[in-house]
């Protein structure tokens, strides 16, 4: 019985994520109560629109399922970072369900702004009394849609494959073949190049990792010389890419929110024009987010102070490394390092098709194929780990 089960595990999985990613394609598909869809099928993208499309998945910003992602991304990182700065003791207290409900009100409260503020721009198809009702009805449907997402999420991730990962993946190989489509082959052919150059440096990144002797006090044979804490050259993949993408629209939601506040701040409608990835407040901005968050999700999910304390209580401890303090500082050291290395690599691979781009070599549309590969390689290398990882499971059979 059980060997029977254990072989259904995956096809399982991968059956429920089918399911979650045909609700996510259809959802998105849908357009918004009012909505004058014609306007947008005849707009051209920008770099920032095709960036969001990672984590939103409509390419012209105007269905139920606008929002995306990103609601659900920056909740869940607050709650992260919050909680990291809480004493084990404590967090220990805090109850899983908590959590989650903690989640769930900053993901509303999230999604209610970005729709509020994103609804002030759509173009509807009817006018005078009726508009400020659709309006109203469309705010309603976009924030319902970022809960039905959420909780979509939390499905795929409790019984499906890849989690949130899946969703984004479908996102980046829309956003991709949106490109691919568009342009002819002359115009791809830099970026592609460049693209194909990323994916390899990624594969490398994400397979590669740091060796840390340890000692173990309770291995005594042979095997004692081999036992190692691993640390990837890309601590936790594409991550910070992905959840750069939904911060970066932090600034704008607070310049658009103070623009309404204060309209003829010239300040204010300043930072409007210029926070985009085509100038140099944008890219500064993002590179920063990028950083930050690459090396404080390394901290969280790698975290010495955790790892110290365990070797404490265990008596383990890394080689020619007194426990406590000095081991902390040394982990410390090393964390921050390998994820500036990671950091650094991600913002070449946005940095360089910009500087073509300001040059006249690539087009502006283009500007996001090479970080796009780089997610689409990352999220793969990912995907794979998690299935080999249920495959192997599903190579053991009991004793009995």
């Amino acid at each position: 019985m059980d060997s029977e089960r254990n072989e259904s595990i995956i096809k399982y999985k991968l059956l429920y994520s089918a399911i979650i990613l045909l609700i996510y394609v259809v959802g998105r598909s849908i357009p918004l109560y009012g909505i004058d869809f014609a306007h947008y099928m005849n707009k051209s993208n920008a770099t920032d629109e095709l960036l969001l499309q990672t984590i939103s998945g409509d390419i012209y910003q105007c269905s139920i399922l606008a929002l995306g992602i990103s609601p659900y991304m920056i909740s869940n990182i607050l709650v992260q970072i919050v909680s990291s700065f809480i004493k084990s003791e404590k967090r220990s207290k805090i109850s899983p369900a908590k959590m989650t409900r903690i989640s769930i009100g900053i993901t509303v409260v999230i999604a209610m702004i970005q729709a509020f503020l994103r609804v002030r721009e759509l173009e509807f198809a009817v006018a005078g009394e009726v508009l400020q009702l659709t309006r109203v009805i469309a705010f309603i449907e976009m924030v319902t849609g970022a809960v039905l997402i959420m909780w979509l999420l939390s499905r795929c991730k409790r019984f499906g494959l890849g989690g949130q990962s899946v969703l984004v993946l479908v996102n980046v190989i829309d956003s991709i073949r949106t490109m691919l489509i568009r342009y002819d082959m002359d115009k791809l052919m830099l970026p592609m190049i460049i693209a194909l150059c990323v994916m390899v440096i990624t594969v490398i990144m994400e397979n590669a990792e740091k060796r840390i002797p340890v000692q173990r006090i309770s291995v005594h044979n042979i095997y004692a010389d081999k036992n190692y804490m691993a640390i990837k050259m890309n601590p936790i993949g594409v991550m910070p890419a992905m959840f750069s993408t939904a911060f970066f629209m932090l600034p704008q939601l607070v310049l658009s929110l103070l623009n309404i506040l204060f309209p003829q701040n010239t300040h204010i409608i300043w930072g409007m024009d210029n926070m985009s990835l085509i100038k140099p407040l944008g890219i500064v901005t993002y590179i920063v987010i990028l950083y930050i968050l690459s090396i404080g999700f390394s901290r969280v999910f790698i975290n010495p102070s955790n790892i110290t304390e365990q070797y404490l209580k265990s008596g383990d401890s890394i080689v020619n490394l007194h426990a406590g303090k000095e081991t902390k500082k040394y982990l410390s050291r090393t964390i921050n390092r390998i994820s500036f290395i990671s950091a650094t690599l991600m913002t070449v691979c946005l940095v360089i098709p910009i500087i073509l781009n300001v040059y006249g070599y690539v087009d502006g549309g283009l500007v996001m194929f090479p970080s796009m590969s780089m997610m689409l390689t990352g999220l793969w290398c990912s995907l794979y780990r998690e299935f080999k990882a249920i495959r192997d499971l599903e190579a053991y059979r009991p004793f009995i």
